[in-house]
């Protein structure tokens, strides 16, 4: 009840905030606090909607209690039954609700897709990949931006990378990714065998400027001329930027902007991704050394979905979720398994707060 309070004390101090002439003028300071406020504004009505079920139950009770006329108590006491169960499960929804956002999960995302295991038919997977990803952005209303790419002569690619823009968009595919596996019938392959190839899915929040400052003098620029499938060159001026950062090592490569100042800040902008998500990760390892969540780390490494056409079927191990509607999943109907994941999330979360709660 106290964190219910919380909440809707918050959300009104916020209100009462964007009211006032000196947040208006503080642009930084407005931002965050409108982005607080819409964060809060689901579970202030959830908190509503628990709260109003609450008061029609106590009216019930109070019928049921001390009405004389039977007709109206036999009303109260069907009413009140329809409503117990409503409250249940309004109140596990709340849970959900209430439990810590990833603090990135509002921000665009940065999407990474390689080809891996499997030569001329991962490329090609990767290309299917890429697709699925597009259409489900489609379907959202998101938009898509490309960074990088790579395609191969067959019309597959080695590796694109693209931006996606929208509302809580990283929030939605963090759980994309690790190893995504394909098993199928290549067109060459003409004894009808099954293949098995991969493709590795990375996805990173896209960070702002104000967030990491990257100090330019541990940053190797390189410029280049962008190439198209087969590696000739496309461009007869060198447009294409990489980027290599010194302390760490990372390598970021952008040339499908038409400009080498597009392409830069493009570079940049995925470099800062990558140092946000490294130190992340070095910051989730510390906290989470002897628990290994249910849905995965997320790590490169890490197989999570396979994808069989003989079968129609789409498995992602971590959730051991199957489901036979793999064209339907390739043509970005994906919220199926997203939401399941975002379900268990959210249910481990819950878990891991309310036991650390009774531990302390």
């Amino acid at each position: 009840m106290d964190r219910r309070k919380e909440i809707l004390k918050r959300y009104k101090e916020i209100n009462d905030l964007l009211m006032n002439p000196d947040v208006a003028r503080d642009t930084k300071r407005l931002i965050e606090l409108q982005k607080e406020l819409k964060s809060l504004k689901p579970v202030v009505e959830k908190i509503q909607e628990v709260e109003e079920v609450e008061k029609r139950i106590d009216e019930d009770r109070r019928i049921v209690e001390t009405e004389e006329d039977h007709e109206i108590v036999e009303l109260a006491r069907e009413e009140l039954k329809e409503l117990e169960e409503k409250y249940e499960v309004l109140k596990e929804e709340l849970k959900l609700l209430l439990v810590p956002k990833d603090e990135a999960d509002d921000k665009n995302a940065i999407v990474e897709i390689r080809a891996g295991t499997g030569g001329d038919e991962a490329s090609l997977f990767a290309k299917d990949l890429f697709r699925m990803y597009t259409r489900y952005a489609e379907d959202k209303g998101w938009n898509i931006e490309m960074l990088n790419s790579h395609p191969t002569d067959i019309g597959g690619y080695k590796e694109v990378s693209f931006l996606v823009k929208g509302e809580g968009v990283y929030g939605r595919l963090k759980f994309e990714s690790g190893v995504h596996r394909v098993q199928r019938i290549p067109v060459t392959e003409s004894g009808g065998r099954i293949h098995t190839s991969t493709a590795t899915v990375a996805v990173l929040p896209e960070i702002e400027e104000f967030e990491i400052d990257i100090d330019e003098n541990e940053v190797k620029m390189e410029f280049y001329n962008a190439s198209g499938p087969g590696g000739q060159n496309v461009n007869k001026v060198a447009t294409a930027v990489r980027l290599t950062h010194i302390p760490t090592g990372i390598v970021v490569t952008c040339q499908d902007e038409r400009s080498q100042f597009q392409n830069r800040v493009r570079a940049f902008s995925i470099l800062r991704a990558k140092l946000y998500q490294m130190e992340k990760e070095k910051r989730e390892r510390e906290i989470s050394l002897k628990r290994k969540s249910q849905i995965g780390t997320g790590e490169r490494s890490e197989k999570i979905r396979t994808y069989n056409f003989p079968q129609n079927r789409v498995t992602d191990h971590r959730i051991n979720l199957t489901l036979y509607s793999l064209d339907r999943i390739l043509d970005g109907d994906l919220d199926p398994i997203i939401d399941k994941l975002l379900l268990t999330y959210m249910e481990e979360k819950l878990n891991e707060k309310q036991g650390s709660s009774q531990t302390g």
